[in-house]
């Protein structure tokens, strides 16, 4: 069984808790509204954290409109349609890793 969960971003020491959950079948959508407010640069850092984590587990994730982010594990693509939402490279060399979107 796949399930969906949705909440919002509000520290980096909640990611460990987001990697379970992945690791654990589940698709999580985050707002990452809260932690954006708070610290843009470790907002940066979580997503490139879940970045790599997601693409070397063989998972999925992609920028949901300006304020959430999804994230599958294997077996579950994002669908893009013509144009890729997924977080770019270029992000995770400091650049705006929220510059693409669904």
């Amino acid at each position: 069984m796949v399930l969906l969960k949705a909440f919002p971003l509000k520290s980096k020491d909640e990611l460990q808790q987001i990697k379970d959950d992945v690791k654990d079948r589940t698709i999580v959508i985050l707002k990452i509204t809260p932690l954006a407010q708070k610290n843009i640069e470790q907002l940066k850092e979580a997503i490139e954290e879940l970045t790599d984590f997601t693409l070397s587990f063989g998972g999925d994730i992609a920028r949901l409109g300006e304020e959430r982010i999804v994230i599958t594990p294997p077996g579950v693509k994002i669908w893009r349609g013509e144009k890729s939402a997924r977080i770019p490279e270029t992000s995770r060399s400091g650049n705006d890793s929220l510059s693409t979107g669904v």
